[in-house]
């Protein structure tokens, strides 16, 4: 990971006051780990399990999964050097990764039974799928036809890049700014590049993020990308079980699809459009167990490089693939992003609302104007960020 210096900044862990783990594992997770407990009908083992769980995350020492468990080498091989010790101690990408896999070893996700393969995210999911105001801004898509189709580009890139202020579990326990997604907002803009690396023999790949309102305008924003020739083809990168509260799963596409296919105009006409892109192989579907683990994306396993080397372009959506492609470090905000994502096989760009300490690439005199501005822009969604490398 290059750096100025001979060595790297250190990893954020949870234990600073006053950083932004610290309020996650002290306020936001202990409210989900409720919320979850009381919007489902489990049984004693479910639910004890889950009070355990919010005891040891509380006030315990991290244990490890138990033997049996399909993945447990896996975070075996993570946990080594954290087992035993608080949470508190531990770096925060991959802690918070392996409670979301304990949160799904609780409720019997894995496991041979009633409960298994259930979301327990479900209904939060479908919840927001099915607000009222979802409508209103589906219909406005109408309006989008209108504009010359460079302007719906740029308009459906930005709803796709500040949809992601939509993610569940930034929700649980604080509310984002609600000021409008402009690009006076954004602490830095390489959409340029971004559409100088599209044409019509791109292939492209899309890592995404959030299901619901930031998965629904990913999937506009897609096509467009098809329906105007700036892809060949394009692959979804999902998540391969739920994990995150509200990240995206092949069941969430679908229910988007079909979320999308209840407004009549121009919001049936994309998901009838993606639906037939879908069969035809223009739109792909991937998942990896990878993006479900503990590891930053220099961690990459060979074939999920192999699969990304093939893209003329990868687009990281939302906060936790940011963290996870420069390194969820200490990294000053005036560091290089193409420097931090040298490694990274192909070209790359971000679409991320800022939501967590982590940010490199951002000029001097921005940062100036943030830290006196605007000393929270690193964390309440306020602020947004395109940057690219080819």
């Amino acid at each position: 990971m290059p750096t100025s210096s001979d060595a790297p900044p250190p990893e954020l862990l949870n234990n600073d006051p006053n950083g932004f783990a610290w309020g996650v594992w002290h306020d936001r997770t202990p409210k989900l780990v409720q919320q979850i407990r009381n919007a489902h009908p489990y049984g004693p083992d479910q639910r004890q399990a889950l009070d355990d769980l919010l005891e040891e995350i509380s006030a315990g020492l991290m244990t490890p999964l138990p033997p049996d468990v399909h993945d447990h080498e896996l975070w075996t091989d993570w946990g080594a050097d954290y087992f035993g010790k608080p949470w508190l101690d531990a770096p925060f990408l991959g802690s918070e990764a392996y409670f979301y896999r304990r949160l799904l070893k609780a409720v019997d996700y894995f496991t041979p039974g009633p409960w298994q393969g259930v979301d327990p995210f479900d209904h939060l999911k479908t919840a927001e799928l099915r607000d009222p105001t979802l409508e209103v801004d589906l219909s406005t898509l109408n309006d989008l036809q209108q504009l010359h189709p460079e302007e719906a580009g740029q308009a459906k890139l930005l709803a796709s890049l500040w949809g992601n202020r939509a993610d569940l579990g930034f929700r649980i326990g604080k509310t984002a700014a609600s000021a409008e997604p402009q690009t006076e907002n954004l602490v830095a803009d390489d959409s340029e590049l971004v559409w100088d690396l599209l044409s019509p023999t791109a292939e492209v790949t899309v890592v995404v993020d959030n299901a619901g309102r930031e998965l629904l305008a990913d999937l506009v924003f897609i096509d467009h990308l098809l329906q105007h020739d700036l892809a060949a083809a394009i692959t979804l990168h999902l998540k391969p079980c739920p994990y995150y509260v509200s990240d995206a799963t092949t069941n969430d596409f679908v229910a988007c699809l079909r979320r999308l296919a209840e407004t009549p105009g121009t919001a049936s006409e994309i998901s009838r459009r993606l639906w037939n892109a879908v069969g035809d192989g223009d739109l792909r579907l991937y998942t990896h167990s990878f993006y479900s683990a503990p590891w930053s994306y220099h961690h990459l396993p060979t074939d999920l490089v192999a699969e990304l080397k093939n893209s003329s372009l990868t687009i990281m959506k939302g906060d936790l693939n940011y963290r996870r492609l420069v390194g969820d470090r200490a990294w000053p905000p005036v560091s290089n992003f193409a420097d931090l994502t040298s490694y990274f096989p192909g070209a790359v760009a971000a679409f991320r609302t800022l939501k967590s300490d982590v940010a490199v690439g951002i000029t001097p005199a921005m940062l100036i104007t943030l830290e006196q501005m605007a000393p929270s822009w690193r964390t309440d969604g306020s602020y947004g960020l395109i940057q690219a490398r080819t």
